[in-house]
């Protein structure tokens, strides 16, 4: 952040940050131009996914050109975005834009976009309002109307050890956690066979699904575990409450709780929220997608079933769209890369925008 700060500054422009709860990590955002509503808003993140237990040809760290193309962590998701938007900072002075640009720039998006809800806040409190909030995830320069929610519930399930020999005397926290594990498997079966309305029909998966990436637990082969550590996982279509989802799932947490403590009272399971991340809904009539569409030619339908900060814009009552370089199929992967030519198409959507703006 400090380099983007001086870089901001050496323009004249100034950054603000909004710092994380222990302050050791900081959203950044400014407003290029005059301080009048209906600017547009250049949202993306600047940390990446880790390439620990990833084959890579290359330095991840060290952008390298190659065959049309930049490798690199992040080159696609989504420091190539980052680097369009600074870089369109000098072009909206040069062409003296009329509404503003605005850069917003948050931390911890790949846990779950916790970052940017207290800086959307405050720029909702201390910015003019912008018309447009365009989140740069890849998307190859289509516009995205609507986007799958998130939800994370970390599950630490709390057993009995004993040895596995009397384990009818215990309670295996990885057996019980295993039985939480099944319920999302059975609730993805159901959703999958039940109807779709209209909204989750456009995705894909069109339903709401249930996930859990990984598991912690257990001492020994011969030892019912104590400990089960795992993030149950939702991805909700926009027309599905994740309270809904939660509740479901604290239901089965308290079932299975309530017959763990009938053989070892001393045993529990806790649920936290990790994070939770709002669907991008579409928008009737929507700013931001006219805006979208006016800059890059696109009048197809699209949704994506990851999820962005873009809800979160909507909920502090902006119009939001996704679209930015790059296939996100190249995000998170080891020899992650943009194509140059996202990386062009990425820069013609600047030099329009700025060209909006001016007008």
């Amino acid at each position: 952040m400090n380099w983007v700060e001086d870089y901001l500054a050496s323009y004249g422009v100034r950054a603000h940050r909004v710092y994380s709860d222990d302050g050791t990590k900081a959203n950044l955002y400014a407003n290029v131009g005059p301080e009048v509503e209906g600017g547009v808003v250049l949202s993306s993140h600047t940390d990446v996914v880790p390439v620990e237990g990833q084959a890579w040809d290359t330095d991840p760290f060290d952008v390298v050109e190659k065959g049309g193309r930049l490798y690199g962590r992040g080159t696609c998701d989504m420091k190539g975005f980052d680097a369009l938007a600074l870089a369109a900072v000098p072009l909206a002075l040069e062409r003296g834009v009329k509404r503003p640009l605005q850069i917003a720039l948050s931390y911890d998006e790949e846990v779950g976009c916790v970052g940017a809800p207290r800086m959307i806040r405050e720029m909702a409190g201390r910015l003019p309002r912008a018309a447009a909030a365009i989140i740069g995830e890849p998307s190859e320069m289509k516009v995205v109307t609507g986007h799958k929610g998130g939800l994370g519930l970390e599950t630490h399930v709390r057993g009995f050890e004993v040895h596995s020999s009397l384990m009818h005397t215990g309670v295996s926290a990885v057996h019980e956690a295993a039985r939480l594990i099944d319920w999302a498997t059975r609730m993805n079966d159901a959703v999958a066979l039940a109807d779709k309305d209209p909204i989750a029909a456009m995705f894909n998966p069109p339903w709401t699904t249930s996930h859990v990436g990984t598991v912690q637990g257990g001492t020994a082969n011969n030892i019912t575990a104590k400990d089960c550590l795992f993030t149950m996982a939702f991805r909700c279509v926009p027309t599905d409450n994740p309270d809904h989802w939660r509740a479901l799932y604290m239901a089965e947490v308290e079932r299975i709780e309530a017959a763990m403590q009938a053989i070892q009272p001393d045993t529990r399971i806790d649920v936290t929220d990790r994070f939770a991340v709002p669907g991008l809904r579409p928008e009737t009539d929507g700013e931001a997608e006219a805006v979208a569409r006016r800059l890059t030619g696109d009048n197809a339908t699209h949704v994506v079933s990851y999820a962005t900060e873009a809800g979160q814009f909507q909920d502090e009552g902006y119009s939001a769209v996704v679209c930015g370089p790059g296939n996100i199929e190249q995000a998170h992967q080891p020899n992650e890369f943009i194509e140059i030519s996202e990386f062009n198409a990425g820069w013609k959507f600047m030099e329009n925008m700025v060209d909006m703006l001016a007008q």
